[in-house]
């Protein structure tokens, strides 16, 4: 103010501007306390919603640790000891702003918390920390150092270094102090606490509990991701081949993939539900569950194609997952002997039910077809050929490989009639000695000596002659009366002839057989 003798006039003019200066000054003051307030409000509801977040990753964790201790329960344990931490600083702040501020009839009127009463009264005496300043000291120091501890060893280094610096009650020079602006040193406690507004300490401890929150969710997000990457590591991947079809033929070109799937516990189904064939499994006998998936325990079944269909169930986060299944597989017959054919032997006999096997190598026999006159398929590979007319038949085999490409081939057979048949008597063919006794209740009946197939030959009839006596008609395969008579009238020494043999096939009656052969018989009394 200008000095000398000053008016009345003046004099108002001049404690007027006072008055406007301080206007001035206490409605600043105000706005700042607002400012303080709003920012401790937005931090609540920051804290509420990071709240909410953490509980979401602390109860994710819990579920991975009970699907599969193995593998989180460590990982679990760690995040506990995080939480009992952060639960009970985070309590112990939120206690002493509600304590700040009992005496307030209205917690959100910040432009009253202009004084620093309170906290410097609660946390200083004189020089030195109070019981309740030593405590609030002491839980920060106890929080930062328990957080680090219970992180693993060698490990989540970042974490553990923004815990130090957010935690820090001192500076690098570690006295317990931190520097000022003037150079000079202060007590931490001193330099954040003593002598502030009441709202600026109430921001400062919602920011504390903030950093809790920011500090809890790092570390769950750095046990969870740091599992993650081991879970994704190689060593527990395996490779497996997955191709369109189950064997190749030479100048095909291989269109295998190397599928690399996990092999770890988290990768083990918990149940399983799937067929063969139609035909439900039974895990144990048939199939047993493993990490990567289920270890099949069953037989190659019969040649052709066999499904295996259903579902496999994982557990994720808390909830079963089903697995589609529906895969397939091709069995053939195992070769078990060289393949050695006379090129001019191949020869079926006209009837005769000829017994063939007809295969395609590399295909099932379910998608073999076979087809030919008097060709019936029996099962599988095995079928049989009853030749009609003619001279041939040819018997064309075709069947589809597993590219889809369908092959043809024919084979053809020679067609020739059954050998001629030799008359025999007591089964013995030709010309044969006998008493005469046993030659009169004696069978006489027709064979194929040294022909493949054993047929069932029947005798309708044969002419009976001895010396010196006319021929005998028989009907049946034993001497009849008049046969008898005339043999009685045989002399030792007399060749019996058997004749005019009438043979026929007992399945095949209407196959009309060669002559047979005669059997003469040498009565030896």
């Amino acid at each position: 103010m200008a000095g000398g003798k000053q008016t009345p006039r003046q004099k108002m003019i001049n404690l007027m501007y006072l008055i406007f200066i301080a206007m001035l000054a206490l409605n600043m003051s105000k706005e700042v306390l607002a400012a303080f307030g709003l920012m401790n409000e937005k931090l609540q509801t920051s804290n509420e919603k990071m709240t909410a977040s953490n509980e979401g990753f602390f109860e994710g964790l819990a579920t991975k640790a009970s699907e599969n201790s193995e593998e989180y329960g460590a990982l679990y344990k760690n995040a506990q000891e995080v939480n009992k931490l952060s639960t009970e600083y985070y309590a112990y702040l939120e206690e002493l702003k509600t304590e700040m501020t009992a005496d307030l009839e209205d917690p959100k009127d910040y432009v009253v918390m202009d004084k620093s009463d309170f906290l410097d009264g609660k946390f200083f005496q004189g020089d030195i920390l109070t019981e309740e300043g030593q405590k609030f000291l002491d839980f920060i120091n106890n929080y930062r150092e328990g957080v680090v501890n219970a992180l693993p060893k060698d490990k989540f280094k970042g974490i553990k270094d923004a815990v130090q610096s957010r935690f820090a009650t001192s500076d690098e020079k570690n006295d317990g102090k931190v520097e000022k602006r003037d150079g000079s040193r202060q007590d931490w406690m001193n330099y954040h606490f003593e002598g502030f507004p009441m709202v600026a300490s109430l921001t400062k401890l919602t920011q504390l509990q903030a950093d809790i929150k920011t500090t809890e969710q790092e570390v769950l997000k750095s046990l969870l991701e740091g599992n993650l990457t081991e879970a994704v590591s190689l060593k527990n991947f395996t490779t497996s081949l997955e191709a369109s079809k189950s064997a190749f033929y030479s100048g095909d070109k291989y269109d295998g993939k190397i599928i690399v799937s996990k092999t770890d516990k988290s990768s083990t189904p918990v149940k399983a539900d799937i067929t063969l064939d139609g035909r439900k499994l039974t895990e144990g006998r048939d199939y047993k569950l493993e990490a990567g998936g289920v270890k099949m325990l069953i037989g190659a079944g019969s040649a052709g194609d066999h499904e295996i269909a259903g579902t496999l169930t994982f557990m994720q986060d808390g909830k079963e997952v089903p697995v589609e299944v529906k895969n397939s597989f091709a069995t053939i017959n195992k070769p078990n002997a060289a393949v050695i054919a006379a090129d001019k032997m191949n020869v079926v006999y006209r009837g005769v039910a000829n017994p063939m096997t007809i295969s395609i190598p590399g295909i099932p026999d379910n998608k073999v077809t076979a087809s030919a006159p008097g060709l019936r398929s029996i099962k599988g590979s095995r079928y049989v050929m009853n030749p009609g007319k003619g001279r041939e038949v040819t018997i064309s085999a075709s069947g589809v490989l597993p590219d889809g490409q369908r092959i043809s081939t024919p084979a053809t057979f020679r067609i020739k009639d059954i050998p001629r048949p030799s008359g025999a008597v007591r089964g013995e063919p030709g010309s044969i000695k006998m008493p005469r006794r046993n030659l009169e209740v004696a069978t006489v009946s027709a064979m194929l000596e040294d022909f493949d197939f054993e047929l069932n030959i029947g005798v309708s009839g044969f002419k009976f002659k001895v010396p010196g006596q006319p021929s005998v008609v028989v009907k049946g395969n034993k001497l009849n009366g008049a046969a008898k008579s005339a043999l009685k009238r045989a002399r030792r020494g007399d060749a019996v002839q058997i004749f005019d043999i009438q043979a026929y096939i007992s399945n095949n009656k209407s196959y009309k057989l060669k002559k047979v052969s005669p059997v003469v018989v040498e009565l030896t009394n």
